[in-house]
């Protein structure tokens, strides 16, 4: 804690220390349920949720010993390593997570995977503008009976309206119920 101002200080993590941290599914889950809440969520109710996803049921499906099991882990093991690290503010007393602002350099780390291959629609948008472009400057109909400036705001609002499914459905991974891709 800072003495000036109280708040945690925001440290780079390293590496290693992330790997250390996130080759546990437990603590992948953990951490995919508080992202997803964005608010200070009790012990509880995040050891029922981590327990639900492990035994693949619902909270409401699950057995006193499964909740037990998660809880006492995640109070004794996890949530102290995690908070040691810096990516979580951990009250024990109170039974109180939240994520802290280290947190966001998971993100690179702990993402979501979208089925779509992005990377190669992109690309493959880009070669259709480019073939357009040519088929323009080179005067090969029906591409040059349409205007340049036609041709142009075609291609940018193909991209924006890409960029704006895939802004999305990004957002929509993130908000699943169960964690994707974090198995392990």
């Amino acid at each position: 804690m800072s003495s000036a101002d109280n708040s945690p200080e925001r440290e780079t993590l390293s590496e290693d220390l992330i790997f250390d941290v996130l080759k546990n599914r437990r603590r992948r889950y953990t951490l995919h349920y508080l992202k997803q809440q964005e608010r200070p969520v009790e012990l509880s109710e995040l050891a029922e949720q981590v327990a639900a996803w492990e035994n693949d049921t619902t909270v409401e499906g699950l057995s006193a010993n499964e909740r037990k099991s998660v809880y006492t882990s995640l109070y004794q093991t996890h949530l102290p390593k995690l908070a040691d690290a810096g990516i979580v503010e951990y009250n024990q007393n109170r039974g109180v997570v939240e994520l802290s602002d280290n947190a966001a350099q998971l993100e690179g780390y702990l993402r979501p995977q979208d089925d779509l291959p992005w990377i190669r629609y992109y690309l493959g948008l880009a070669v259709v503008s480019a073939i357009l472009v040519i088929g323009d400057l080179l005067g090969i109909p029906p591409f040059a009976a349409i205007p340049d400036q036609i041709w142009g705001v075609l291609i940018v609002a193909a991209f924006v309206l890409s960029a704006m499914a895939h802004y999305m459905r990004r957002r929509q991974l993130a908000r699943q119920e169960r964690p994707p891709n974090i198995e392990g």
